[in-house]
């Protein structure tokens, strides 16, 4: 059957391209859309309308306010005798302002919603005929929508038509009250009707009803003004669109266990710059809706629906509480703050997991995946705080940190050993550079040997979340390499991520000594050190990101291997554990770095009262120190952790790389510090 367009039209008017341009959109959707939508109803969707039992309808009143409301019947009420015709035996109510405004020729934007499935399709329609038993309508436009925000829901109960129509009463206001507000805080569910006037003729007009959903609280009231976030949807834009042209809607929330329907209706301001929305997770964009004016509807709906189970999108989006909780934490980002642990697993041998939450009430601040966890635990000889760093395991969609830490060390062992569930530690916002890329293009291989997996599993974990909020999944291929199964973590939990993304991510265990009744590929993928062949095995055709986590030894032979096998420089990552780094082959074009450093300079410490002159080849000021005999506190020595802070009373020093640990005014990280050009004699609180 004819598609409807020509080659030169466009399925989008002239509001709906404005926003996609806006926002970046490819150029791309427009041929997409000409597939989707239809001036006939496809033979599933027809099948789908005749099986549900209420539609939701936008229309425009006299006055020119697009208004949302729903009809309901029993299975079977809308039926469509062929693909251009839908018909609708089921009159609105008295109650309901559509009975005022159907008439031929009205524009109706229709959307049938199945909700134990998820399934929803929508229509634009032009009323044809008008019957007693309820009226005819004539596609204009068909197409089907996909379920990433509806909230799954149990049909459970009808109330008995003779009476229903006696139980309907409808309050009419121009302010929401407790009522009314506290019914759209708790909704994960509402509809917008909007609309653009157009001639009958215009396909792209009309009005359209759209499904909005989130988790309860994602609607914000504050008296008359509801603010709503924008998420990751189909890139049509039709609703944002509409209220470029046109900034009025309709919003109809439904309480389905009653049967209620509050109808509003008012004016509408987008909000581009999500300042508003900066600490919403999930938030694009958003717009706010002005009340003119509502009616509350009791018993408006003859069906009743249990609650069932949000969608996995909603699940990866935040509520407006989580946003203020957020922006007050933020305030803190640089504080150490009491976060207290809620569980602990045992991840393997001499790997525990650590689930942290606040104490403050404040939220967890937003993180990016392979970013590292400051923390601070009375863990020293006479009971007084270390610093120490430990990569968060956790996805940023979480609603806890996870950190996952081997037992070596001072402040690991204390973890292991002090530290139950209920206790207490100190935290600093999370930080870091070693994190996912935001190229799309280019699949990512991830290389981790021990506890080097942490920062992966948060990757990877991301990266799918990622994938199905925006519909389009990174390839990765992660490689993890043990001493033994018993040593080596998360293995089942990256199995079930790799079984449950199709392909998309793909695992494989390489460990160095089997157990006896090991089975390769059920208990482990490959055996032994990772080279070469190994790697060439498992790795994908095309160009790659490498991101390696591990012991330095581990690393630096990995990175060897893929220089010489030609993956350029910068499409390698690395995040290095303790006092090593990773030493990087430079193109012989490539220049080094000039690190505007003193000849030399003088060093006082004060509280030894020694000094001694420093000169480049004594290396940083941790090293010159140690060499001098001195034993300053220190973690990771890669000016992560800020353990190593000290007081510098005068003088200047330079960093190769900016430490990603807080320094306060006045202080210096004596790991990666080193005397400036210039400077003659530096005096350090040692």
């Amino acid at each position: 059957m004819d598609q409807g367009w020509t080659e030169t039209e466009s399925p989008f008017h002239d509001g709906e391209i404005a926003v996609q341009e806006k926002v970046g959109v490819p150029g791309s959707i427009a041929a997409l859309a000409k597939r989707s939508f239809r001036p006939f109803m496809p033979d599933q969707h027809r099948d789908f309308f005749r099986q549900i039992p209420l539609i939701y309808i936008a229309y425009m009143d006299a006055d020119g306010w697009p208004q949302a409301t729903a009809l309901a019947g029993s299975p079977g009420f809308l039926k469509s005798p062929d693909p251009k015709t839908l018909e609708v035996t089921a009159r609105p109510g008295s109650h309901d302002p559509l009975s005022q405004n159907l008439a031929e020729g009205t524009r109706l934007g229709l959307l049938g919603l199945e909700m134990h499935s998820r399934r929803r399709n929508r229509l634009n329609a032009t009323v044809t005929e008008e019957t007693e038993e309820g009226f005819v309508v004539s596609v204009d436009q068909s197409f089907g929508n996909c379920p990433q925000y509806i909230q799954a829901r149990q049909f459970s109960s009808s109330v008995d038509p003779a009476h229903k129509d006696a139980l309907k009463k409808r309050h009419e206001f121009t302010v929401l009250d407790k009522e009314t507000t506290r019914l759209i805080e708790a909704a994960d569910t509402f509809f917008v009707a909007s609309a653009i006037h157009s001639e009958a003729s215009d396909k792209t007009g009309g009005a359209d009803m759209s499904h909005r959903g989130g988790r309860p609280g994602f609607v914000r009231v504050e008296g008359n003004i509801l603010t709503v976030p924008d998420f990751v949807g189909n890139f049509f834009f039709n609703t944002l669109g509409n209220f470029l042209k046109n900034p009025r809607a309709g919003l109809l929330f439904v309480n389905f266990q009653t049967g209620d329907m509050l109808q509003l209706s008012g004016s509408v301001t987008l909000l581009w710059d999500k300042e508003d929305l900066a600490h919403f997770q999930g938030a694009e964009r958003g717009w706010q809706f002005t009340l003119e004016k509502g009616a509350l509807v009791r018993n408006a709906l003859p069906l009743r629906w249990e609650e069932g189970d949000l969608s996995l999108n909603s699940h990866l989006t935040g509520t407006w509480k989580e946003a203020e909780e957020i922006a007050a934490a933020n305030q803190l980002r640089n504080e150490w703050r009491d976060f207290k642990i809620i569980d602990i697993a045992e991840e393997s041998d001499s790997i525990k997991s650590f689930y942290l939450v606040p104490e403050d009430g404040k939220g967890l601040l937003p993180f990016k995946a392979g970013q590292f966890l400051p923390i601070k635990v009375p863990a020293g000889e006479k009971g007084e705080d270390l610093r120490r760093t430990y990569t968060l395991s956790s996805s940023p969609y979480d609603k806890s940190y996870r950190i996952s830490v081997k037992k070596e060390g001072k402040v690991s062992r204390f973890l292991h050993e002090q530290m139950a569930v209920g206790g207490r530690l100190k935290t600093r916002a999370p930080r870091g550079k070693f994190h996912l890329t935001e190229n799309h293009q280019k699949p990512a291989v991830m290389l981790a040997g021990g506890v080097g997996i942490t920062p992966m599993l948060a990757m990877i974990r991301q990266s799918v979340q990622d994938g199905i909020r925006l519909r389009r999944l990174k390839p990765v291929t992660l490689i993890h390499a043990a001493h033994s199964s018993a040593e080596r973590a998360f293995f089942n939990e990256f199995v079930s991520l790799a079984r449950g993304t199709e392909g998309a991510v793909r695992y494989a265990s390489f460990i160095s000594r089997v157990m006896p009744g090991e089975r390769a590929g059920q208990h482990y993928h490959g055996e032994g050190r990772l080279t070469l062949e190994t790697l060439q095995a498992v790795l994908p055709d095309e160009a790659c990101e490498f991101y390696l986590c591990g012991p330095a030894g581990f690393m630096q032979s990995l990175y060897n291997i893929l220089r010489l096998s030609g993956v350029p420089d910068e499409d390698i990552y690395a995040e290095a554990f303790g006092p090593a780094s990773l030493a990087r082959s430079k193109k012989e074009d490539d220049e080094a770095a000039d690190i505007p450093l003193a000849d030399q300079a003088l060093i006082r410490f004060t509280e030894t009262g020694s000094s001694s002159t420093w000169t480049p080849d004594a290396g940083v000021l941790l090293d010159f120190a140690e060499a001098e005999g001195l034993a300053p506190q220190f973690g990771c020595r890669v000016g992560n952790c800020g353990s190593c802070a000290v007081k510098m009373k005068a003088g200047a020093v330079t960093y190769q790389e900016e430490p990603t640990a807080i320094v306060e005014d006045g202080h210096i990280l004596l790991c990666c510090a080193r005397p400036a050009a210039g400077t003659d004699e530096i005096e350090l609180e040692i």
